[in-house]
């Protein structure tokens, strides 16, 4: 469609990343055209440098989950870590093995957002454009404004992974409203 309605590839597609399989599905596409930077968005939770976070691919090392190899938050005997996003589809401590690999292959950009900048992301998402964005899809708009991926120049695709409606109990808990 992007390339229907623009007549060139992307600069970047930006996809949150718990488990996996919305940003597989943003970048299946493009994996073999190099020009387009995949970007995820992990869960940075309270912040990369405290314990609740749910940052796998940054945070992580390789390791066995459900029969399968992949970046997991583990401790330092190796078992499964909590993971801590305010999001609960963000709250997982892996990502999928061909985001794994994708790692591997130094394929990703990878950026986190905190609970914070989330939330501050979903209220701005839902006032300039008047949707309410699932609290996993406002990682993704959070990392927009991280100046170091992007500039005037590029030309994203941003993975709405789902809708907000689901999370305003949650929301309305961290957000102060009138």
């Amino acid at each position: 469609q992007y390339l229907e309605q623009f007549n060139e590839l992307p600069t970047h597609v930006v996809a949150c990343v718990g488990g996996g399989s919305n940003a597989m599905g943003m970048f299946t596409a493009f994996i073999d055209d190099e020009s387009v930077k995949l970007v995820v968005a992990e869960a940075a939770g309270k912040g990369l440098d405290t314990a609740h976070h749910a940052a796998s691919l940054q945070k992580g090392k390789p390791g066995i989950l459900h029969g399968s190899k992949n970046y997991l938050l583990q401790t330092p005997e190796g078992q499964i870590d909590l993971a801590h996003s305010i999001s609960a589809g963000l709250d997982y401590p892996g990502v999928s093995p061909e985001l794994s690999s994708l790692k591997d292959k130094n394929r990703l950009t990878i950026d986190a957002a905190t609970d914070q900048e989330a939330l501050d992301a979903c209220q701005w998402v839902s006032q300039k454009e008047g949707i309410i964005p699932a609290l996993e899809t406002a990682h993704a708009f959070a990392v927009l404004k991280h100046s170091q991926w992007f500039d005037n120049t590029s030309k994203v695709i941003v993975c709405l992974s789902g809708r907000g409606d689901k999370d305003m109990p949650t929301i309305m808990e961290h957000v102060d409203v009138d």
